[in-house]
């Protein structure tokens, strides 16, 4: 397999990362800045679309009254209002705040999921799938490592 067909392969399993895409976002970071201010976990999920491992958030315990904020650039995500416990062991929500994530299809192995990021800075959030809860029937899968929570 040539460079060529590496790159294109990873592109279309989405393995590329966030910094090297060519989507723009309001809050740009390069990659040693965004390396400078995460964790390598919070890089691997945020930047490189990696997934923490389930159960391993204390976010996904949280249920205290407040809001949760994205770590790459401090836009407001989720109320605590719209958090439910999804059993998955990642924190989970039925609906993000108006104009605070942006999606795009996610091919892979299994079939094609919904990616979630923040729509200011492009740091992958989860994934979205529609076996949630009333009112809108969607579960917000999220990353806790993605996430800072605020309390009210």
């Amino acid at each position: 397999m040539n460079r060529r067909q590496f790159t294109i392969g990873a592109t279309i399993a989405g393995l590329i990362p966030l910094s090297a895409r060519a989507e723009t976002f309001e809050v740009t970071r390069t990659d040693a800045e965004w390396r400078a201010m995460l964790s390598a976990t919070e890089y691997a999920v945020m930047r490189q679309e990696d997934t923490e491992r389930a159960g391993s958030s204390p976010l996904d315990h949280q249920y205290a009254a407040g809001t949760y904020y994205c770590r790459g650039c401090d836009l407001a995500l989720y109320s605590s209002d719209t958090k439910f416990d999804s059993g998955t062991g990642w924190p989970s929500f039925y609906a993000p705040l108006q104009n605070a994530v942006g999606t795009k299809a996610d091919p892979g192995l299994f079939g094609t999921r919904t990616e979630v990021h923040c729509r200011r800075c492009g740091s992958h959030l989860g994934h979205v799938f529609d076996d949630g809860p009333q009112p809108t029937g969607k579960r917000y899968c999220m990353n806790g490592v993605s996430l800072v929570f605020r309390a009210a």
